[in-house]
C-alpha cells in the first residue's frame, strides 16, 4: 500500500521574524519591495501582512549565492 506524497506545509512569518532572519531593518525591506528586490508581502488583515518562509529562504538563499561569485 502505498502512501500519498506530502507536501510540506508552508509558514507566513511576521515582520519580526523577517527581520531577524534577514537582518533587514523595516524600511529596508519596504524600500526593497518597493524596488522589485525583496519578496511582497501578503494581506492577513486589514492591517496585518506576513511574508511566505519559502520566498524569504529563497532570497536569503539568492543573496548568499551573488555573494559568492
Amino acid at each position: 500500500m502505498e502512501l500519498p506524497a506530502q507536501t510540506p506545509k508552508e509558514r507566513i512569518l511576521r515582520l519580526t521574524e523577517v527581520k531577524v532572519r534577514t537582518g533587514l531593518s523595516r524600511s529596508t525591506i519596504y524600500l526593497n519591495i518597493a524596488s522589485g528586490t525583496f519578496p511582497r508581502h501578503i494581506s492577513l488583515g486589514a492591517r496585518c501582512v506576513g511574508w511566505l518562509e519559502s520566498e524569504i529562504d529563497g532570497w536569503i538563499q539568492a543573496r548568499i549565492q551573488k555573494s559568492r561569485r
